[in-house]
C-alpha cells in the first residue's frame, strides 16, 4: 500500500453520511461493479461501487501539491489496480475538479492541480482495457444525489462548498453539460462585480464570496481588525486563521464569526435565488466540507434564497437540503456514470 493511503473499513463514519461501505468482495453473481474516482485538490478517493450506490471498498491517497498529469495518472492506475484485484469490474468513472470536455474525457484545466489538456480517459482505457468516463466532479456528485439521495429528483441543483464552489445541474434526470461539457460552471457566476477577486482572475464570482477560501479570508480580516477577539485568539493557538478557526469561534457563540457565516450564506442564497429564477428546480442540494457547519450556513442561505426569489408566492422556493452522501458523492456518482456506459467498447462515449 502506498505511503499515506487510507483504506475505509467503517460504514457511515460521519453523521449524515449515508453511503454504505462493505469490506468483503461481493458474492459471485451480485450487482455489476464500477470503480469511481474523485480527484480533489487535497485527496484522491477511489471506490468499488454498485448501481445502488453501495461502496464495497474504498481507498484514499493525498493529492501531491500542484501535481501534473504524470503524477496523478500514476496514483489513479495504482488505485484501480488495487480495487480491481480479484474482482470483476465493468468500467471506470472519474470526477475531477476543473473543466472536462465531454464526452472526450479530456481535462482541459484544473484550479488546484497542474494538469492541462490531459487525455485522461484515453490513458485509463489504454492502461486498463476497461471503458472509462471522465466528467467534472460536481456534475457526478450531483448525479449521485439526484439518483440515489433521500429523494429521486429529475430537476435538481447541486452545489458543493469547499475550497471553491462547484455546481452540477440535473435537468430532466440527466446531467446538464452543454454541447462539450463546458456548461454548469455555477461557482463562477458573478454575484458582486465590486467584490473580491476570484482565483479565476475575475472579481465577484460566487466562489469568491461563498467558499471555504472566502471563509478563511473573512476570518483573517476579522482577526486583523480585532486582535483580541476569539477568532484571532484561536488563530494564534492553531498557528493561523483558517475556515476551521472561524467555524470553531462561531460554534462557541462568537458574534463576529457568526456574522461571517451570515454573510457567506447570504451570498450563497443570492446565487441560488438567481439560478432558481432561470430553472424550475425540485430541490437545491448542498455538499462539500463547509456544509458540515449545518445551520450556521444553511439558515442564512435559506433566508436569502427566499428573500431574493422571483415571485415566491406563485413559483414557490425549492428546499435547500444538505447532501446525502457527504464526501463520497463524487466517487459514487462517477461510478454510476461509468455503469451507464459499461456496455460500450473503450473509446466510444456519446
Amino acid at each position: 500500500m502506498t505511503s499515506g493511503s487510507r483504506t475505509v473499513v467503517v460504514a457511515n463514519a460521519t453523521a449524515g453520511h449515508h453511503a454504505r461501505v462493505m469490506t468483503h468482495s461481493p458474492a459471485a453473481g451480485n450487482a455489476q461493479l464500477a470503480i469511481g474516482i474523485d480527484i480533489g485538490g487535497t485527496k484522491i478517493a477511489g471506490g468499488l461501487v454498485d448501481r445502488n450506490g453501495v461502496v464495497h471498498a474504498e481507498l484514499e491517497e493525498p493529492t501531491p501539491p500542484r501535481s501534473g498529469a504524470v503524477v496523478i495518472a500514476t496514483i489513479l492506475l495504482d488505485l484501480v489496480a488495487r480495487l480491481r484485484q480479484d474482482r470483476d469490474v465493468a468500467a471506470i468513472g472519474v470526477g475531477a475538479a476543473g473543466i472536462a470536455r465531454w464526452p472526450d474525457g479530456r481535462m482541459l484545466w484544473a484550479p488546484n492541480n497542474a494538469y492541462r489538456d490531459w487525455a485522461i480517459r484515453d490513458e485509463l482505457e489504454r492502461e486498463t482495457g476497461l471503458p472509462a468516463v471522465v466528467d467534472n466532479d460536481a456534475n457526478v456528485a450531483g448525479f449521485a444525489e439526484a439518483r440515489l439521495g433521500e429523494r429521486i429528483y429529475q430537476d435538481m441543483l447541486f452545489i458543493t462548498i469547499g475550497t471553491g464552489v462547484g455546481g452540477g445541474l440535473v435537468l430532466d434526470g440527466k446531467i446538464y453539460r452543454g454541447p462539450t461539457g463546458m456548461g454548469g460552471e455555477l461557482g463562477h457566476m458573478i454575484v458582486d462585480p465590486l467584490g473580491p477577486r476570484c482565483g479565476c482572475g475575475r472579481p465577484g464570482c460566487l466562489e469568491a464570496v461563498a467558499s471555504g477560501t472566502a471563509l478563511t479570508r473573512m476570518g483573517r480580516e476579522a482577526a486583523a481588525n480585532d486582535p483580541d477577539g476569539l477568532i484571532a485568539v484561536l488563530g494564534r493557538k492553531d498557528g493561523e486563521v483558517t475556515g476551521h478557526t472561524v467555524t470553531a469561534a462561531a460554534q462557541q457563540g462568537d458574534p463576529k464569526a457568526q456574522d461571517i457565516f451570515g454573510r457567506l450564506g447570504r451570498w450563497l442564497g443570492i446565487g441560488i435565488a438567481s439560478l432558481g429564477t432561470i430553472f424550475e428546480l425540485e430541490a437545491v442540494v448542498i455538499g462539500g466540507g463547509v456544509i458540515r457547519t449545518g445551520d450556521l450556513l444553511l439558515a442564512p442561505t435559506r433566508a436569502a434564497a427566499r428573500e431574493y426569489a422571483y415571485a415566491p408566492e406563485a413559483r414557490g422556493v425549492p428546499p435547500i437540503l444538505p447532501a446525502t452522501f457527504g464526501s463520497d458523492a463524487g466517487m459514487i456518482g462517477a461510478a454510476l456514470l461509468a455503469l451507464e456506459h459499461a456496455d460500450r467498447k473503450p473509446g466510444m462515449v456519446s
